[in-house]
């Protein structure tokens, strides 16, 4: 275990966090919460001896090896597969002896070899194309040399070596940044697998409720270890926050201002399985309300000045650049209630389809129609990379803002917590998350009837992210999702749009069901991969020798059917028994205050039942691989 005893820590002579005492044991994830500047970046380097404790010690057994995902990549002349490959430090200086064994004494031969068998060194290569797929690179990308990635990509290459990395601890910061829905899945899976001790920090809340056991949040210069994922967490320091009476009433106000949102959606909702999905959102919007209570954000889009029907209008049209299309017979129309979140694997096309439906790429044919009353307000990377960095908010703010009182301004970007010497800072001295809140505030000022958002959580915190998602709800205009962050998709957006294989069409599920949709595509690629060569020995048997071994195969794995039908049994009971949950989690009576224990008890149930059946699905997938390697092994052809 890692054990902290009375551990201080101090950066730039203020002090983070003082007095800690806590243990992390192997098999926990544990995810590292609090305030942006409360120590969460500071307390991995100190676990990493990078930087010094003030007080206390931090001790653990020697022989554990920690491996960190950094946050930065060096330009390499080294393939992906071979970088992501020397992430196995063992492994890749024995490959390297072995494959130059002429510089070897002859008795160092065998014990190299010895070791490498040990070590499962022969699969190695293969784990590390897994990892590479898994994190969505095409198996001609693995040669790639890795400056040739763009800056994303390579962030990607960086976690992909972390995970090569047989350690007994991993340190994540931010994991999931650069990683589309598919990509986190499965980094959720692969991660849910591991057997050692995880420390991650992460502002995707629906990724720490999947894969953490713990939350360790900094928070008033202390560091509190919770039981539970992070809606666990929020559910818990709730109650502590309730029984203060200034966060109670600001954290009530917000709990109505949700409820009343979930009121209204149900009245307009015009399709059923949005509808039950957004109600289903309740439990976690309403945790929302204490973080909310003690948050420095508290912003509202302004009512747009104007809107007409459609706004925005694709008819028949082709996008690509050049000669490439890359999405055809796009047909899709935006109206002032359009709320649209749009789904697909990086690369599909969903940044090019945003381009062409705000303008900014003509369609290679067909029509795109604005109406005259058109106000976009589209955010995106670019839009943060394109500020002006000499100027500071306040002077951005100033060029929208016409006669506007320097004090209107000042309170309007303090809404977005800039504040104090923040407001008159130039932007070139702001991180990623100062510039993606001054970006939002700019594109709110403006009023605008189409929002248009590009991933804009990317660099905002948790507190950020959620008051995001407040403000998003009571927004009059249409609005255009592009996001990783399910919990966002899930709470603003009433339909969505699949952009795959060259097509853009309506996704008739919700974002479960998007997940659902693609574990199976994984799963019949998996399958795929694994059929691609047939038993040598096939044509040689007989029908009679055929049968019989048939038979014998079948008895060798009725086992393995018979633990797979239980569990498929199982998991169908807890999904009806889910299903009744989640129905009457519909009924709207159960939202008022004379209702809440019921409330309660069927939010628990509807938690526990959603852990066991994730931990059955778990067991079933290995249950189900074990036995297609069975199969495989036993050449069965039943």
């Amino acid at each position: 275990m890692i054990e902290l005893k009375n551990v201080a820590v101090r950066r730039d002579g203020r002090l983070l966090f003082s007095g800690v005492d806590l243990q992390f044991h192997k098999g926990q994830t544990i995810g590292l919460t609090g305030n942006n500047g409360t120590g969460k970046s500071t307390l991995f380097a100190t676990l990493l001896g990078e930087h010094a404790t003030d007080i206390g010690t931090i001790s653990m057994p020697k022989d554990w090896q920690i491996a960190h995902m950094a946050q930065e990549i060096h330009t390499t002349d080294q393939s992906a597969l071979d970088y992501v490959l020397s992430g196995d430090d063992e492994w890749y200086q024995l490959n390297d002896k072995l494959s130059n064994q002429h510089t070897l004494a002859q008795t160092d031969i065998a014990p190299l070899y010895q070791r490498f068998d040990e070590i499962d060194g022969y699969r190695t290569v293969s784990r590390a194309s897994q990892i590479l797929s898994g994190l969505g690179f095409g198996e001609h990308e693995h040669q790639k040399m890795v400056h040739e990635f763009s800056g994303g990509w390579r962030m990607r290459l960086n976690l992909a070596r972390t995970l090569m990395h047989r350690a007994d601890v991993l340190l994540l910061d931010e994991p999931t940044n650069h990683l589309d829905l598919d990509a986190i899945l499965w980094l959720e899976e692969w991660l849910v697998k591991f057997d050692g001790l995880i420390l991650v920090i992460s502002h995707d809340q629906a990724f720490m409720d999947t894969i953490c056991s713990h939350i360790a949040h900094i928070e008033q210069q202390t560091i509190t270890l919770y039981t539970g994922n992070y809606a666990q967490f929020i559910r818990t320091r709730a109650e502590r926050l309730a029984q203060q009476a200034q966060a109670y009433e600001r954290q009530e106000a917000i709990k109505a201002h949700l409820e009343n949102f979930i009121r209204r959606f149900g009245a307009k909702a015009t399709k059923a399985k949005q509808a039950q999905s957004r109600v289903k959102q309740l439990a976690n919007m309403t945790n929302i309300a204490p973080v909310m209570a003690q948050s420095e954000f508290s912003f509202k889009f302004y009512p747009p000045t104007a809107l007409s029907s459609p706004l925005i209008s694709l008819d028949n049209a082709y996008i690509g650049y050049g000669d490439t299309t890359l999405i055809n017979k796009v047909n899709l129309q935006i109206t002032p209630d359009t709320r649209l979140g749009i789904l697909g694997a990086n690369g599909a096309g969903k940044s090019t389809l945003i381009k062409a439906l705000v303008g900014h790429l003509p369609p290679l044919s067909g029509t795109h129609k604005v109406s005259d009353n058109l106000k976009l307000g589209y955010f995106n990377q670019h839009q943060m990379d394109a500020l002006d960095d000499t100027a500071t908010p306040l002077i951005l703010l100033r060029r929208l803002a016409g006669t506007t009182s320097d004090a209107d301004l000042r309170a309007f970007l303090g809404s977005f917590n800039f504040k104090g010497d923040k407001i008159d800072t130039p932007c070139q001295l702001f991180s990623g998350g100062e510039r993606a809140r001054l970006t939002l505030a700019l594109i709110v000022w403006g009023r605008p009837n189409v929002l248009v958002l590009d991933e804009p959580t990317n660099h905002l915190d948790l507190s950020m992210r959620n008051a995001l998602m407040l403000a998003l709800q009571d927004y009059e205009g249409a609005l255009i999702l592009v996001s990783h962050d399910r919990d966002l998709v899930m709470t603003v957006c009433d339909s969505l749009l699949l952009v795959a294989n060259g097509r853009a069409d309506e996704f008739a599920g919700d974002m479960t069901d998007y997940a659902e949709h693609l574990r199976q595509a994984r799963l019949a690629k998996f399958a795929q991969n694994k059929t691609t060569t047939d038993n040598p020995t096939k044509d040689t048997l007989t029908k009679e020798k055929l049968r019989k071994r048939n038979a014998e195969n079948r008895q060798k794995t009725a086992p393995l059917r018979k633990q797979i039908d239980k569990l498929e049994k199982t998991l169908d009971t807890l999904t009806k028994e889910l299903s009744d949950i989640e129905l009457s989690l519909s009924d709207q009576s159960l939202y008022h205050d004379d209702n809440k224990a019921k409330l309660l008890s069927l939010l628990d149930r509807q938690s526990t039942h959603q852990k066991q059946m994730d931990d059955i699905e778990n067991e079933l997938l290995e249950k189900m691989d074990e036995l297609e390697t069975l199969m495989a092994d036993l050449g069965d052809d039943s």
